[in-house]
């Protein structure tokens, strides 16, 4: 008897044994498995840095922007050491309320990432694989906070709304990405955005620096109340309405657009460029399929290779804006306009007409149409394969020719006087 309980005594001391073994190594296990994933935490915060755009801004131009861009909206890559990580599921509301960086993920139907923070907060969101369709609602509904910023990683992502949007009480939420506030759009990927009605829209400024927008929309593709600041990015644009569209109803001494880099391809119905003030042109390539290529009440063109191929007007600066008379001015930049048949200007100014520089390469049959004065300064105008140092004026049966003597036929039109000068 005493000894079996020796017997059983041992065998349970080497069953502890081998349990304590066990655990300890699944333990173990655990315990690498965990360093294994800090390690690679560790080495994807190593391995990301920072990527920065350089804005080719001017301060001398019709628009001052030499501090238009701050230096974390030139930055197309998020500090992700504090970020929260999201997913959108279908039928959810990813709802945010404090500022912070916050990196959604996932795919998702009649889903929406919304932002109500404060309105000193800024808040960025990383997408990063993100891919939501709606039939009613923004897929991004910002209804408060100082500043947004959307950056994508480098990955896809797809935003769409496929039926007819619904109001939100008195606010038409007609966007795809909808924002009640400052918008910031860059990064290192791909966003492509499908809506039948505007793709992007802020009632405020909106600045584009980086990534790859593609937009296919009903009504505008890119639209703002104050301004749209485009620095760098790739921009495609297809819509049955206009392109860039920066204009207030209750305000038309504000919509401008500044464009000092990036390379943009649009295709609209309407308008390619349309402000209600100012269109300036700094830099960046510009590729223009539409009814009228730029249209505002100032358009300033500093430099870029601009392509237009339009059937009304390839340029038109008319009396959108109390703030500015009427002018169109080319010192800088290779331009190219290329106009249908029938009764279309390339250069057509209700006001002033004013070249002082750049390539201008015109094909149509009225290369300027102007108000009130057409002033040669400098640089080279092709007209039709024919180099000429003049801007004569294309007017109703006839014009005025580059001495302001009446041509035959000629019909004298009013106008506005010269213009009302925004300078830096």
């Amino acid at each position: 008897m005493k000894r079996l309980k020796t017997i059983l005594a041992a065998l349970l001391i080497l069953l502890l044994a081998i349990g304590t073994a066990a655990c300890g190594s699944e333990s173990a296990e655990t315990t690498e498995a965990a360093s294994d994933v800090a390690e690679d935490v560790t080495k994807t915060t190593q391995t990301v840095e920072a990527v920065t755009t350089a804005a080719n801004t001017t301060a001398d131009g019709a628009i001052d922007a030499s501090d238009l861009f701050s230096e974390r909206d030139l930055t197309q890559t998020a500090d992700l050491s504090e970020a929260k990580t999201l997913t959108v599921s279908d039928g959810e509301t990813v709802k945010i309320t404090d500022e912070g960086v916050y990196v959604i993920s996932g795919s998702a139907s009649d889903a929406q990432i919304l932002v109500e923070a404060a309105e000193d907060a800024k808040v960025q969101l990383v997408l990063s694989g993100v891919s939501i369709t709606n039939t009613s609602t923004p897929c991004i509904y910002v209804k408060s906070a100082d500043k947004v910023f959307v950056t994508t990683t480098d990955s896809e992502n797809s935003l769409s709304v496929t039926g007819t949007f619904t109001a939100d009480g008195t606010t038409n939420t007609d966007a795809v990405i909808f924002s009640k506030s400052d918008l910031v759009l860059n990064g290192l990927g791909t966003l492509t955005i499908e809506s039948t009605d505007n793709g992007i829209t802020t009632k405020d400024d909106m600045k584009i620096t980086g990534g790859a927008l593609d937009i296919t929309c009903a009504s505008d593709a890119l639209e703002a109340n104050d301004s749209i600041s485009v620095a760098d990015g790739s921009i495609t644009v297809n819509s049955q309405s206009n392109g860039l569209n920066a204009s207030d109803d209750d305000d038309d001494t504000t919509g401008w657009i500044y464009i000092c880099g990036g390379e943009l391809n649009i295709d609209v119905s309407n308008d390619g460029v349309k402000a209600a003030t100012i269109v300036q042109i700094d830099s960046g390539v510009l590729t223009v399929t539409a009814n009228e290529g730029i249209e505002a009440t100032y358009v300033q063109l500093n430099g870029g290779t601009i392509d237009i191929t339009a059937a009304d007007d390839g340029i038109n600066a008319g009396q959108k804006s109390t703030a500015y008379s009427p002018l169109i001015e080319i010192n800088g930049g290779d331009l190219t306009v290329n106009m249908g048949q029938g009764d279309t200007d390339a250069i057509d100014s209700n006001g002033s007409i004013v070249v002082s520089g750049g390539t201008l390469n015109i094909t149509a049959q009225s290369p300027f149409d102007y108000d009130t004065t057409g002033t040669y300064n400098g640089g080279t105008i092709i007209v039709n394969g024919e180099t000429v140092n003049a801007i004569t004026n294309q007017m109703m049966g006839g014009g005025m020719g580059p001495g302001g003597g009446m041509q035959p036929g000629g019909m004298p039109q009013g106008g506005m006087g010269g213009p009302g000068g925004h300078r830096g």
